[in-house]
């Protein structure tokens, strides 16, 4: 295990073991609650794991029995807000959403206990969000009198639909997690008795899928999100790199030899 970061009060927390950074979000005293700080950590961080070759798979989660209860309110204009020399306004929750949201790798989100606010836009910029059965989300914006920022309401209009986000916006109401799976606020619910050992499970099964696979489909359904331009050029660019990649023939041999195929494919650098 190799720690990139030591856990203190307000700070993130890193650790690696057998290919699995686990992302911790330490601050205890505030429910977790993200400072600015904590963004800019986020922001330094992700270039990072994204790089190393250690890391597979990146797991996001809070310490202790809460996941996050957003953006601190006493940094508020600090993270969401914070004025530069020049008189621009500069989000740091966004900044670090879009750092997640910017990993190559498969990222998981594991929220325990409540998941508030800003909370649940840096979960969602995880690729999908495994919920304990005792989880609490509430978008609650409306609230404190503030709005939400674009990116986390683009993706949730995106995952709920138009209607639903409204709703959950403009009423601020903390939903269960069954009620935030049928809404489309988590992808799946873990009883609590077991969600650390199918958590684990899930991860390490990850850790084990083709990288070519993984990278390929998640950077293609990425870009259909934002309608990119170059999204044609992409899909043609990623089929002809199918039959060059180890991954394919290992694939298929092992299952013709009902075998657990053991891939090889890597990201450049």
């Amino acid at each position: 295990m190799s720690t990139v970061s030591d856990v203190r009060a307000g700070r993130m927390s890193v650790s690696i073991t057998d290919g699995i950074a686990t992302v911790e979000i330490c601050n205890l005293a505030q429910r977790n609650a993200l400072t600015k700080a904590m963004c800019l950590e986020i922001q330094e961080l992700m270039p990072r794991l994204d790089a190393d070759p250690d890391v597979a798979v990146v797991v996001l989660r809070g310490a202790g029995d809460t996941f996050c209860a957003g953006a601190s309110i006493s940094e508020l204009s600090f993270v969401l807000l914070d004025q530069q020399p020049n008189g621009s306004l500069v989000d740091h929750l966004s900044g670090a959403d879009a750092a997640i949201a910017s990993l190559s790798k498969p990222t998981v989100a594991l929220v325990d206990g409540a998941c508030m606010g800003g909370g649940w836009q840096i979960a969602s910029a995880c690729d999908f969000i495994i919920a304990n059965q005792r989880a609490v989300i509430g978008l609650t914006p409306a609230k404190i009198g503030i709005i939400y920022p674009r990116p986390g309401i683009e993706r949730l209009v995106r995952l709920v639909g138009h209607a639903n986000a409204k709703y959950i916006l403009l009423t601020g109401k903390t939903f269960s997690a069954t009620e935030a799976r049928a809404l489309g606020l988590v992808a799946d619910v873990v009883p609590s008795e077991s969600f650390d050992v199918q958590c684990q499970a899930l991860v390490t099964s990850l850790r084990s899928r083709s990288h070519f696979s993984m990278h390929s489909m998640k950077r293609l359904v990425d870009l259909t999100d934002a309608a990119h331009p170059d999204i044609n050029q992409e899909w043609a660019d990623a089929w002809e790199a199918m039959p060059h990649s180890p991954d394919m023939e290992i694939g298929i041999n092992a299952f013709l030899n009902r075998e657990q195929p053991q891939f090889t494919w890597r990201p450049a650098g």
